[in-house]
């Protein structure tokens, strides 16, 4: 029993100092759901529910500007940027593609996906301002399009350009991360009845798909996000929304820039997650992910893992610096400090 006790006590105060550790503040409460942000100006970012558009800033949460891109109750699941603009694409068809200019915030439709099945799950733009918007499939063929410098011309892949989806394949629009790139390559996550890593060549525009051992079968199963650090070394999170506190074979990692992937923690971690980041400075071994119903750290290339909030409804994460995350999901935006 004595030891016990002392075994209660020591536990009681490392979780207290691991607390301790992270400090986190709300720079945003409003009706609204957030799936996608990005960091700019000193500002977060952020596209949601109702046609809401807007940021708040990392130093004020007073300073704040909220607009709706159009009169009809659209849904953001995705936000993007370029050097002069942002861009956002709503739900459902017809996908009305959003360009916002970062000065003026004037805001126009510079393409429209009237396909009955467009439904776009995420967008992202490299560094070299190269964008790709991935819609669920038709049938087999994805609905891919994807812009270059300047935002004016949207151009829908064909061809060899696209690839083919297994039926019951499709991207989960959870929080915009479903897609990486590098300066040569692109990747993008699938899941539901197959969960598998699709790979592209930018400059020959050729795929290729690779099979992972991660959790899928049902619709509600597979890949939500990835992140690479490098060209080789990449993670990818996920698991079944509908059953989010199971935990099996919904981590992984690559070392071969998504050939072949080996699960993490299998059993050993907090359960579904949406969002995942690589830490700035950390050379890859620094990871955060979040979940509805919580978020976790990893501080050993995703091997093993920590809960370090019980935070809930938060979907998607961005660090601001190496010591420095924004959260959002259901109605808010929150900001957290780390000290470890």
């Amino acid at each position: 029993m004595k030891k016990l006790f002392c075994f209660l006590i020591i536990s009681f105060f490392l979780n207290f100092a691991l607390a301790q550790k992270v400090e986190v503040q709300t720079l945003l409460k409003d009706d609204i759901s957030i799936r996608a942000l990005q960091i700019y100006d000193g500002k977060v970012w952020y596209s949601g529910t109702h046609s809401k558009f807007g940021y708040v800033s990392l130093k004020d949460s007073a300073d704040k500007k909220q607009m709706k891109l159009s009169d009809k109750k659209l849904e953001f699941r995705t936000l993007a940027q370029d050097s002069k603009n942002f861009y956002t694409i709503n739900i459902l068809s017809p996908a009305n593609f959003f360009k916002i200019d970062k000065k003026s915030l004037k805001s126009e439709i510079v393409f429209k996906d009237t396909a009955k099945t467009a439904f776009y799950d995420a967008l992202h733009f490299g560094k070299d301002g190269f964008g790709f918007a991935l819609s669920d499939p038709n049938g087999k063929e994805a609905a891919i399009s994807s812009l270059r410098i300047g935002g004016k011309v949207w151009q829908k892949c064909s061809g060899n350009c696209l690839p083919e989806f297994i039926i019951g394949e499709a991207a989960f629009a959870a929080s915009n991360t479903n897609i990486a790139s590098s300066k040569e390559q692109m990747w993008f996550a699938t899941g539901g009845l197959s969960s598998r890593i699709f790979r592209q060549n930018i400059k020959s525009c050729k795929w290729e798909v690779f099979e992972t051992p991660f959790i899928q079968g049902t619709s509600s199963q597979g890949i939500y996000s990835i992140d690479f650090f490098d060209k080789n070394f990449g993670i990818a999170v996920g698991g079944d929304y509908t059953k989010q506190a199971e935990n099996i074979n919904n981590i992984a990692t690559t070392n071969d820039g998504g050939k072949t992937w080996q699960i993490q923690a299998s059993g050993k971690n907090g359960g579904y997650k949406t969002c995942v980041k690589f830490r700035p400075k950390s050379k890859g071994k620094d990871i955060i992910a979040v979940g509805d119903q919580n978020i976790e750290f990893s501080q050993d290339y995703g091997k093993t893992w920590k809960t370090i909030s019980e935070e809930k409804g938060l979907f998607v994460c961005e660090w601001i610096d190496e010591n420095t995350l924004v959260f959002a999901g259901k109605n808010r935006i929150v900001k957290m400090k780390m000290s470890f």
